[in-house]
């Protein structure tokens, strides 16, 4: 795979878990939810699709509203990978981009794991920085 450049048209961009429960416990969490949300906002203007998930979502609430994700899908999880089986069948709805850009609240769980998982689908993988 190209380490090179994003592609906007083999690239996907993953939201991972940004959720209510987690709001007090993660360090600067609405800077963290701003800056994803930009990075939502780009991604439309770029047309780059995303894939959201949620992490348990009956015991740690829904998406936080202030990502602006509300018309996205919400793919619940009970694993700290993001690769279930409706990601999967969504991924190859959009023609199995090459590229992926994670974005998540909790860089040592789901995110490194997420990496490990996208780098087996041969996906070049982009992560960006916690604010």
């Amino acid at each position: 795979a190209n380490i090179g450049r994003l592609s906007t048209k083999d690239a996907v961009l993953f939201l991972c878990d940004m959720q209510e429960k987690f709001r007090p416990n993660i360090f600067q969490f609405n800077n963290i939810v701003s800056n994803a949300a930009r990075l939502l906002q780009a991604s439309r203007i770029l047309g780059i699709p995303t894939i959201l998930t949620e992490q348990y979502p009956k015991g740690l609430g829904p998406t936080v509203p202030e990502l602006g994700a509300g018309d996205l899908t919400a793919h619940a999880k009970t694993s700290f990978t993001m690769i279930i089986e409706e990601v999967e069948k969504e991924l190859q709805a959009l023609g199995s981009p090459k590229q992926a850009i994670l974005c998540g609240i909790e860089a040592h769980a789901c995110i490194a794991v997420m990496n490990v998982f996208v780098s087996t689908l041969y996906l070049v993988c982009r992560l960006l920085a916690q604010f």
